[in-house]
């Protein structure tokens, strides 16, 4: 660690820094967007071309590359080698993209691993080879990250932390963070959004958005404009501290009533735009040696502990960690666990949680009908979504899935992950936010089975579904449930006569008017069809034309 000078650094004011951050519409100008957009272009280009490259010479491989159309493709290729690098030109396009993507920087490394998990909407090759995208960017020096904490916090660093280790400990595309004691002598984590990131990733924002608009238009079965949208909304929360500030509140909100869930406390005095300060969580990794070192019964307990925080998370509050992965989690002192890295949260709205609960319930029970009806609901659907199929298809997926593996070893998110991936088989697709919820089912699933082998989820999630169950079945939450339907209830109350009196008059109106005569149209038909044939004939044998016209213009008017 750093001893902090407590006198004012050189250069920095104790004011806030008035230029530190320039407004939206500054940093989308058209020749900050120029800019970028034509490096970013340039690689999207030369991916297009080493895509073609690829895809020639798979083709090769498979058929031995012969016959003409196969010459002039090989000709293109040939063509495409001269602008793209050899060190790019041969690789597979999965490579390329992944290779790609790291060149343009965080924003994409950010935007390849939320692509990572769209296995339901991207070729499977693509998901893996993007899950191999740089997790530690270089460090930027402590120099650097000290004037951003002082600019956004107005004060010097002596005047605020006695000790600030000059080492990150970790270096993410978007912030680093250090260890750092307070004054007072409470151990924290300094969080920092690294120099120049919220500029390039607004920028590269407006970019995708605007790629993502014309990709639709190329190749709408994997949703450019859906994808992009959606990882512009995320991506952009990330860079706010305050908001990861209040998600971080929320859960410790939400959970004070289980103590062996702990959140980091936030120091407000210490936090900023660009500035998150926490309490720092003395823990291990649950995949440590020394987490495994822990008896089978208390490596159970901590299983449950976390099945029953990420479970509640995602089917009781619909407030969740969105980026849970081991590396997020830590095994704390007491039995309990830690979670880590707020920043990107998802949030499920009621009546989607009702329907999502009811799917896993229904999975967890054999009940795949249930599971298949609720899931269809909460799908975005177009005019060609197939819902009956889905539905369908669904049921006989659950179905193998029961059938091929024994009931402990059974993966309930993974079940989950395929059914939400044979969407789009159907035109039916599901936000983002709901790919990352299976993520956290999918990482408390493994967490499980890497601290106990012999962990069974199929016997621990149905414990805690069936907890929630009892809970939304309780009078007190079918009493609350009751209250915050009270004024829609009353509203409609209100309404009915109104409503009643609409019906019996429009009930009225439908007894008085004269009945229809069904063969009215048909006879009418009938007349039609018989003039503009009789015209036809006549017209045809040279028949007197003023006959013909008008049984013609009297066909057309019938």
């Amino acid at each position: 660690m750093m001893d902090v000078d407590p006198g004012r650094v050189p250069g920095v004011s104790r004011e806030r820094d008035p230029v530190a951050r320039p407004s939206r519409r500054d940093l989308i100008s058209i020749p900050s967007l120029a800019r970028r957009g034509r490096a970013t272009f340039r690689q999207f280009v030369l991916l297009l071309g080493g895509g073609y490259i690829a895809v020639v010479e798979a083709r090769r491989r498979k058929t031995g590359g012969r016959g003409l159309l196969f010459r002039s493709q090989a000709a293109l290729a040939w063509l495409f080698r001269i602008f793209v690098d050899s060190e790019y030109a041969d690789l597979p396009f999965p490579v390329q993209l992944r290779r790609r993507l790291e060149e343009l920087g965080p924003t994409y490394v950010k935007l390849g691993q939320i692509l990572s998990l769209r296995s339901d909407i991207l070729p499977l090759s693509v998901t893996q080879e993007l899950q191999n995208l740089l997790s530690r960017l270089p460090e930027v020096e402590f120099e650097e990250i000290r004037l951003i904490i002082e600019n956004d916090l107005g004060r010097p660093l002596g005047e605020m932390f006695a000790e600030v280790d000059p080492k990150p400990l970790a270096s993410a595309s978007i912030a680093q963070t250090h260890k750092a004691v307070t004054l007072d002598g409470e151990k924290v984590i300094l969080k920092v959004v690294k120099p120049g990131i919220r500029e390039l990733l607004i920028r590269d924002a407006a970019l995708l958005r605007l790629f993502g608009w014309i990709l639709q238009w190329i190749t709408p079965q994997y949703q450019p404009r859906r994808v992009a949208d959606e990882f512009c909304e995320f991506t952009l929360r990330e860079i706010e501290m305050q908001l990861e500030a209040e998600n971080t509140e929320n859960f410790i909100e939400n959970f004070k009533d289980m103590p062996e869930v702990v959140f980091p406390d936030i120091f407000r005095e210490f936090t900023g735009d660009r500035v998150l300060c926490e309490q720092f969580l003395d823990g291990v990794a649950p995949d440590s040696d020394l987490a495994s070192t822990l008896s089978e019964s208390e490596r159970q307990r901590l299983i449950d502990v976390g099945a029953s925080a990420i479970i509640r998370m995602l089917y009781e509050d619909g407030f969740f960690h969105a980026d849970l992965h081991p590396g997020n989690m830590m095994v704390l002192p007491g039995m309990k666990i830690g979670f880590i890295d707020l920043g990107m949260v998802g949030r499920i709205e009621s009546d989607v949680r009702h329907h999502l609960f009811s799917t896993y319930y229904g999975m967890v029970m054999g009940n795949f009908d249930q599971a298949a009806r609720h899931l269809a609901e909460v799908a975005q659907k177009d005019e060609k979504s197939n819902v009956p199929g889905f539905r369908r298809a669904m049921r006989e997926l659950c179905r193998r899935w029961r059938r091929g593996s024994s009931l402990e070893k059974q993966s309930l998110a993974l079940l989950m992950l395929e059914s939400v991936q044979l969407g789009a088989r159907y035109h039916m697709y599901y936000p983002v936010e709901m790919v990352l919820m299976v993520k956290a089912l999918i990482t408390y699933e493994g967490v499980g089975y890497m601290m106990n082998p012999n962990f069974d989820v199929a016997e621990v999630s149905e414990r805690h579904v069936y907890r929630i169950f009892r809970t939304q079945l309780s009078p007190t939450s079918l009493i609350q449930q009751g209250l915050r339907a009270a004024p829609d209830m009353v509203d409609a109350l209100v309404r009915m006569p109104q409503l009643v009196t609409e019906g019996l008059r429009i009930l009225e109106q439908q007894t008085q008017r004269p009945p229809e005569r069904p063969l009215a149209g048909l006879r009418g038909t009938i007349f039609g069809g018989f003039a503009l044939v009789s015209g036809a004939i006549l017209a045809a044998f040279d028949g007197p034309w003023p006959v013909w016209s008008l049984l013609i213009i009297l066909g057309l008017l019938v």
